[in-house]
């Protein structure tokens, strides 16, 4: 572990330093496609998977809940069904903020909360990136709101982290978990409501789905309960092959390889620095 974090601390701050080289529109895709996994709400979908040349223009995914009814949006630059009739600004708010142009705001299951830590530079990046994606006409039916939307605080992310802090592994790998928004389930109650305060990475939640049935994991550092007795290569497969420690493949909603598998070595090297920091619940 201590080795791990000393090597990455070294590798991060290069790749920090780096960072600028890199385009908007690059870091754009890399944080869309590799570890926020946007296609999860935003990508028409078939029981084959994810239909990939109507990417990101929504309403497949439905959430019909007491306070709301709502679906993937259209999240593409088509001026007339999508976003492109949008400012940056006004996608810079969605993102951050969750809140429309016309002042509304967006249910939970667009986890803007998560989004609130996002450097300036990365908010840029993912608004220049989405701007270039393939324009898709596709109408989806507009949401319905029963009741008025509170949004949580996540702790830690309350506001933007600063560039100096991600050359930090541990805290880089929070950075990243966060905008992966790994807690949105890892942090939820057996009866589904969040508990971001007491049950920071402690599962239990079951969820349903296509998938079938699964039990959220405990994924503190727990030595029983949790993931406390992994090695870092056995967390770090979790997320690149999507497999658990005795080689069982994992079901959706955590079956996230396609994106995680894309990351840069140092920033899942943080990723698994930052799990190990999580305290031990049972």
């Amino acid at each position: 572990m201590v080795r791990l974090m000393i090597a990455s601390a070294a590798a991060l701050a290069a790749a920090v330093g780096g960072a600028a080289a890199e385009t908007l529109v690059e870091r754009g895709d890399y944080l869309v496609n590799a570890v926020m996994a946007c296609d999860g709400c935003h990508t028409p979908r078939t029981p084959a998977g994810f239909v990939m040349e109507k990417r990101f223009s929504g309403g497949s995914q439905v959430w019909d809940e007491a306070a709301y009814t709502v679906r993937g949006a259209n999240i593409t630059p088509d001026r007339d069904t999508g976003i492109g009739g949008w400012t940056p600004d006004e996608l810079r708010r969605a993102l951050i903020e969750g809140v429309r142009p016309n002042g509304v705001t967006l249910a939970p299951q667009m986890p803007f909360p998560f989004y609130r830590i996002l450097t300036p530079r990365d908010a840029d990046a993912i608004v220049a990136y989405v701007r270039t994606v393939a324009p898709v006409r596709n109408e989806v039916p507009p949401s319905v709101y029963k009741a008025a939307i509170h949004s949580p605080t996540i702790p830690g992310a309350e506001q933007p982290i600063g560039e100096e802090a991600l050359k930090d592994p541990v805290k880089r790998g929070f950075y990243l978990a966060t905008l992966a928004h790994c807690m949105e389930c890892h942090a939820r109650r057996p009866d589904g409501t969040h508990d971001y305060q007491n049950g920071w990475g402690k599962g239990g939640h079951e969820m349903k789905g296509p998938f079938g049935s699964v039990t959220v994991r405990n994924i503190t550092s727990h030595p029983l309960k949790g993931i406390g007795g992994w090695t870092d290569a056995e967390i770090k497969r979790a997320l690149v092959e999507g497999v658990g420690r005795d080689g069982r493949p994992f079901k959706l909603p955590m079956a996230r390889q396609i994106y995680f598998k894309k990351m840069t070595d140092d920033d899942l090297n943080a990723m698994v620095a930052w799990v190990h920091t999580i305290p031990p619940l049972e």
